[in-house]
């Protein structure tokens, strides 16, 4: 199958999983927002339920989709190194209020001009960062 093709599906997938999420219980489907909620001790009864369930589907899925498809060799990073990007992704995330799936995904299709704002930066910045390592490494 064309990889475009495989985008395109995962594409229509996360729209209709953020959907389906907000329409049936009212959340929205933020990564960051979900997985700090299993982080909390006293959440409502039945809160920890579907924050696992979101949290393994995704990983679940991830690692099914990664076996049953040709994935790209990637290189191997040094291990400070993804978690020095892991730290100052979740600092990003706190300091801006929500991630890339919580602004970029739910918070555009409801029409939010503070997600519109955030999702501008965060792709703004990611490109920008992405040039530049390849103009010091060329």
């Amino acid at each position: 199958m064309h990889p475009f093709l495989w985008s395109l599906i995962g594409g229509i997938v996360i729209g209709l999983s953020s959907w389906l999420l907000l329409f049936s219980l009212g959340r929205v489907a933020g990564i960051s927002g979900i997985t700090s909620g299993l982080l909390v001790p006293n959440a409502p009864s039945g809160d920890h339920a579907w924050r696992w369930a979101f949290v393994l589907g995704l990983i679940g899925v991830g690692a099914a989709m990664a076996t049953l498809t040709a994935q790209p060799q990637i290189a191997q990073r040094p291990v400070l190194l993804l978690v020095v990007a892991g730290l100052l992704v979740g600092y990003g995330t706190v300091t801006g209020s929500g991630c890339t799936s919580g602004h970029g995904v739910c918070g555009l299709g409801r029409r939010s001009v503070r997600s519109l704002a955030a999702t501008l930066v965060f792709m703004g910045l990611g490109m920008s960062t992405v040039a530049i390592a390849k103009a010091l490494l060329a």
